[in-house]
Parts: structure tokens; sequence; C-alpha cells
């Protein structure tokens, strides 16, 4: 945990603002007392297609009691591209409750990497910072091929909190097709 107050509501709103009951199956990392997972299923995703990915046993019993009917994986999100998940359908949403700026490298890109590994490819992971800028490393971001996006900032969390979404970045062209449609290296 990263703050000594649990995220606000205005947090919540802004990390699922993109979420819908479309872009389900969705896995939350670290939820801590379900303040996001509150906010996911207020914004109609079904809780059978909702996952919750807690380390903490007493979060994760407390989490089974609060949220009826949603999944919980009782593990370290680094450990995620090792699990089977929602029979092998890929991911389309990833909330990230993770305090990314008081994590390793190490484990970040762990936790990227496994999440990525179970996504469509044109999901979308979800992370706060408390920070000034983007919490993951640009050398991160570049082996593994992701694009960052600020999509917003609440000044109603204490302390304020910003909003990134991290995507695959397209995949470029090795060769050019000239207008006669011949591939030429």
């Amino acid at each position: 945990m990263a703050s000594i107050t649990p995220s606000s509501s205005a947090l919540a709103a802004l990390i699922t603002s993109e979420i819908t009951p479309h872009t389900t199956p969705v896995i939350e990392l670290g939820p801590g007392t379900g303040v996001f997972t509150k906010a996911l299923l207020a914004r109609g995703v079904p809780p059978e297609r909702l996952l919750l990915v807690e380390r903490e046993a007493k979060f994760a019993k407390m989490l089974s009691e609060r949220f009826p009917g949603v999944g919980i994986l009782a593990m370290d999100a680094t450990d995620l591209g090792r699990a089977e998940l929602f029979d092998g359908e890929p991911v389309k949403a990833v909330v990230s409750g993770l305090p990314f700026l008081s994590m390793p490298a190490r484990a970040i890109m762990g936790v990227l990497d496994g999440c990525f590994a179970h996504m469509s490819q044109d999901g979308s992971f979800y992370q706060f910072t408390y920070g000034a800028r983007c919490p993951v490393p640009r050398l991160i971001l570049e082996r593994l091929g992701l694009k960052a996006l600020k999509i917003g900032r609440t000044f109603s969390n204490f302390p304020p909190a910003t909003v990134y979404r991290f995507r695959r970045r397209p995949m470029r062209r090795l060769y050019a097709v000239p207008a006669d449609g011949q591939p030429r290296p």
C-alpha cells in the first residue's frame, strides 16, 4: 500500500472510466479493500468476468466475502504469467492498484509481461501513480513494446493521483509496399 488513505471514489471512477461490460474479462491487481472492484462492478462488469489478484491472505478473504461471484487468486501478481485465466480467453483490461513506484524494475516488468501474455492485442493496462511522471520506466516500456498515455488526474484523492493506460505499440512494417503492390525489402 503506497498511501495512508484508501483510494478515493474519484480515482476509482477515473481508473475504470474506459471499462464497460464489453471490455471483459478484466483483471484487478492489488485490490486491497475493493474500492476499484466496487467501481468495476458499478460500471457493469459481470462478477464472473472479473478476477482479483491479491497477495495478502487477509484481503483475499475479505474480498471474497464482500464481492460474491468475483474470482479471486491469492497470489503475487509477478507470477500471473504462469496462471491459467478465464479458460484461455484473452483479457481485455487490467486495473492495477499495485505500488509501482516502490517496486523494483524487475517486479514491474514481471507484472506487465505476465498481464500482457494474457491480454488481447487491443487490451489495456491501467495504472495509477502518486508520482509526477509515468510509473513505468521508459526502458521497460521499450523492452515490452508498450506505449503509455496519461488519461487523467484527480486532485480529489489524497495524495493527488494520475492514471496511465498502457497498450501494445503497433507492429512496424519491415518493408514498404509500393503502389504496384509488390513488396520490396
